[in-house]
């Protein structure tokens, strides 16, 4: 052994001093310059391993094994090996106190950073960060393991801690790559679902323990871990050419803008609840895999054409319904496993049902394991308040002009088409990114460089992230949530726009929910809220939302909203749900209120479900499976949703009595449906319409009808058009209009 190996001897060393001192903090920005391989001459190689609490340390391969020797009663463990005996391969057989362990040397691995990759992330352009960052199994020197990488250019010291590590903060400290700012280390032996952090000091020594930015996968809240993923986590969720190939094709027919689009709004964690957890005192959630089997059918059966789930990246608090996220690339575990969620997401697939998922870039909440002061400096918020805090939430804001942050943002958009290929994304709160003065006063805001309101770097990034994902995956559909009237939403960004392909018409929603509310007796005063909608109408692609926002925080269910007694109530719902699926724009309806469930929405408890044992409510949920239906069987009710040719008004001027009445236009105008809304109790016999047709016409539905628990006022199915000049048009027929009831005519075959 003499010959092979020479120790040394304890003699004490100042420069070793100064490398266990930081050692002994956790506070060193290169240990692979001091730890694991060296040469020593050109004989030997001096090999170093610091491992706090252990007995000894011995190298091992599969030839030799020679022991390590302390230095000085510290963790620092050094040998003196000659070069003949030298095997990369070489593992540390550790003695603990109670046990003892082979591990691999971290610090004699190479590191596997694409250096490249960090040059776009640094430049905002990757789009793909989600590769790069974060943790990934790799195999380096034939051994498998996880490389754990991490931005953070302002950290003095960044050490990940799990339970791979006892969660010692001093046992693997990450390698820093100064061009770029990222932190990285390569950790053979560790298990997937093992619970991982980073353990990260700031400039002034303040230790922050933080989640992976880039996880998959984090623990259940409370608990606030990031999760080391699967093996290959996310190739179940690539599709081979073939598939691809369907994928495509199928999204491209679903969410084109001349096809129906018929969205269900669900609350993951409150759309049903399992009652044996319940039983069990836990909470009800039904998990990834219940949803596919109960929801996705339910969906289908009512008719809607796509699903759109509330904020599913994981986020600590439930109060906040998603929408203050710390894991942008993680699913939320309340609900099952990654895995699960693909089976969620194949389900729908497999019943051509869309799957739009709530995406939140506007802001991010203050959790100590969130991105709130991440390594100790204002990296992913702006450090001025004005720009970096949102006053109404308590968030934190996004440093949209970093580039960093824009390669961040980009690539969890494209993250959740390139492995899940969902529909699209519905981006939350638009209207915060794109204003430096939203919800602000004077002083509480900086302006541009032009000293303008318009927050350009926002801007920006929202073009970017529509562009790149609509280039990369033609056929999605990105909505925006924007309740300004903020011009071009939806053009080109060649053209001068953002880039999105749909906007939620909060004005419509706004003005129609307040005069459906109103009296009857009192909405003759505010007849231009059911009809001003109509001069912006075709300026953007619009969908038409009654969204969660609407049935919460004392506004009312929509069912309460409504005016009068209960019949009074479900008639002027009925009646106002047909004048939505008739007005142009694509439809959006939050889960329960298809049955008319009459308590706001409350994220801990279940939906009424037991509503659907009574007539009126029953009657609600058969009108919506129908209006459904006849969306999407007539091309008059959504292929021009954009185009003014495909809305004429018969009579929108009709205060005295409110009834609206208009036509719905397919591409060949000869196809068209007539509209008949009474908005009123009042029923009138032998009223008579302007048509455009000399056929006669049948009734496609009548809300009032006793399927839907309707009074059943009129019977009549069957209008012979007359040669009567009337509204503008030569014929005209007669029809009896019930109370509180819209009704739907086609021109009969």
């Amino acid at each position: 052994m003499s010959e092979a190996i020479l120790m040394k001897s304890n003699i004490y060393n100042p420069d070793y001093d100064v490398q266990v001192n930081a050692l002994n903090n956790g506070v060193f920005a290169d240990p692979f310059a001091f730890l694991g391989v060296h040469s020593f001459d050109d004989k030997q190689l001096e090999l170093r391993a610091y491992i706090p609490g252990v007995k000894g340390v011995c190298y091992e391969s599969t030839k030799h094994r020679f022991p390590y020797q302390r230095y000085q009663n510290s963790d620092l463990f050094t040998l003196l090996l000659n070069k003949k005996y030298f095997d990369e391969n070489y593992q540390l057989n550790i003695s603990y106190p109670l046990s003892t362990e082979k591990q691999s040397d971290v610090y004699s691995f190479d590191s596997s950073l694409d250096l490249n990759a960090m040059y776009l992330f640094s430049e905002g352009t990757l789009e793909q960060a989600y590769k790069h960052l974060g943790a990934h199994w790799q195999t380096q020197k034939n051994q498998t393991g996880v490389r754990f990488t991490l931005w953070a250019p302002n950290a003095q010291s960044v050490s990940i801690i799990g339970d791979f590590n006892h969660w010692n903060d001093k046992r693997h400290i990450l390698r820093k790559h100064p061009a770029c700012g990222v932190w990285e280390i390569f950790i053979p032996q560790v298990n997937a679902g093992q619970s991982y952090k980073f353990n990260i000091v700031s400039q002034e020594g303040e230790k922050l323990e933080k989640a992976d930015p880039f996880s998959f996968s984090m623990q259940q809240p409370s608990d606030t871990a990031s999760i080391i993923p699967q093996k290959e986590v996310l190739s179940g969720c690539h599709k081979n050419k073939k598939q691809q190939i369907k994928l495509q094709r199928d999204r491209q027919l679903r969410n084109a803008i001349d096809k129906p689009i018929s969205i269900y709004e669900v609350h993951a964690g409150s759309w049903k609840h399992d009652s044996e957890k319940l039983s069990q005192g836990l909470k009800g959630y039904l998990s990834y895999q219940q949803l596919a089997q109960q929801l996705v059918p339910y969906v289908k059966d009512l008719g809607f054409t796509h699903i759109q789930l509330m904020p599913i990246c994981e986020f600590p608090f439930d109060g906040s319904w998603g929408y203050q996220p710390v894991g942008m690339y993680a699913p939320t575990s309340r609900f099952g496993s990654l895995a699960d969620f693909q089976y969620l997401i194949d389900a729908c697939h497999e019943n051509n049902l869309g799957l739009l998922i709530d995406w939140v870039p506007g802001h991010f909440p203050s959790d100590p394991h969130g991105l709130a002061k991440f390594d100790g400096s204002h990296l992913y918020e702006h450090a001025d308040k004005r720009q970096g805090f949102h006053p109404d939430w308590n968030t934190h804001i996004y440093n949209y002009g970093r580039a960093e942050i824009q390669s961040f943002l980009i690539s969890n958009a494209m993250y959740w088409f390139d492995n899940f290929a969902i529909d699209g994304l519905r981006v939350d709160a638009v209207a915060s990114m794109l204003y430096l003065d939203y919800s602000r006063e004077a002083g509480e805001w900086i302006p541009n460089i032009h000293g303008g309101r318009e927050n350009l770097e926002a801007i920006e990034l929202l073009k970017q992230v529509n562009q790149r994902c609509y280039g990369n995956h033609p056929g999605i559909m990105m909505a925006a949530e924007e309740s300004t009237a903020w011009p071009g939403v939806t053009q080109f960004v060649e053209h001068g726009g953002l880039g999105f392909g749909y906007k939620w018409n909060m004005g419509w929603m706004n003005d129609s929910l307040s005069y459906m509310s109103k009296d009857p007796i009192h909405r003759a005063h505010h007849h231009n809220e059911m009809t001003f909608s109509l001069v912006y109408a075709f300026s953007e692609n619009y969908i038409l939302p009654l969204s969660h926002d609407e049935v919460v925080h004392g506004k009312r269910s929509l069912i309460n909203k409504m005016p009068g007694d209960d019949w009074q109530k479900f008639a002027n719902l009925r009646a106002y749900y047909a004048f939505m699926w008739a007005h142009p724009g694509k439809k959006l309806l939050f889960m329960g209120g298809e049955f008319a469930q009459y308590n706001e929405w409350d994220h801990d408890n279940s939906l009424d479900w037991h509503l659907l044992e009574y007539a009126p409510h029953q009657g609600m949920h058969h009108l919506i499976k129908q209006l459904n239906k006849l969306y999407c069987a007539n091309p008059a009710l959504h292929q021009l949703d954009n185009k003014q040719e495909g809305f004429k008004w018969i009579d929108g001027g009709n205060a005295c009595q409110s009834i609206f009445s208009f036509i719905r236009f397919a591409k060949n105008a000869d196809d068209h449906i007539v509209i008949i809304s009474n908005m009123t109790p009042n029923t009138y016999n032998n009223f008579r319409v302007g048509v455009p047709s000399q056929t006669s016409y049948e009734l496609l539905i009548n809300t009032d009808n006793i399927l839907f628990s309707g009074s059943d006022f009129s019977h009549l199915t069957q209008f012979e058009t007359q040669q009567i000049p009337w509204q503008g048009y030569d014929n005209s027929i007669y029809l009896d209009i019930p109370p509180l009831a819209t009704l739907y005519l086609k021109r009969a075959n």
